[in-house]
């Protein structure tokens, strides 16, 4: 899907449409984890980590949210969501130049070891391999990848 979309920050009121898309997002990337289950856990961490502490710009196309990223002012960045749909469009490279512009000397984040199409679209975007862990939460391996500009 390549229609057009804008790029805005975050309002409270996307709250519901955000999380929502995060589920079906990270459903369809990993379909044998149960995301519906983490709403609960994804919502207070939403709430309490991300809003309060990170710039939040959202994608939006004809007035549906279709995609998010997140950056915080150390920049990290916690969460890139774009509706499968728009997988393989530019709505991705959009985002990461956004907090690209937000985080202009150095970005970090971490991506499951596991998740090669998101690997490759880091690297495609100039980020490199420093050095691997574990998340926290699911125990999965990660990479940590850093951007510098």
């Amino acid at each position: 899907m390549t229609s057009t979309f804008i790029l805005r920050p975050y309002r409270a009121e996307d709250e519901d449409a955000a999380i929502s898309l995060w589920q079906r997002t990270w459903q369809q990337a990993y379909p044998s984890i149960d995301f519906a289950a983490r709403l609960t856990w994804w919502r207070e961490r939403w709430r309490k980590e991300l809003v309060p502490k990170a710039a939040i710009i959202v994608a939006e196309q004809s007035g549906a949210l279709v995609g998010f990223v997140t950056i915080d002012s150390q920049g990290y960045l916690d969460q890139l969501v774009v509706a499968p749909n728009h997988w393989g469009s530019t709505l991705a490279n959009a985002l990461v130049d956004e907090a690209k512009r937000l985080s202009p000397d150095r970005i970090t984040l971490l991506v499951n070891n596991d998740n090669a199409r998101a690997i490759r679209f880091y690297q495609r975007n100039g980020f490199a391999h420093a050095g691997e862990d574990v998340n926290p939460t699911s125990g999965r391996p990660v990479l940590r990848m850093e951007w510098r500009g």
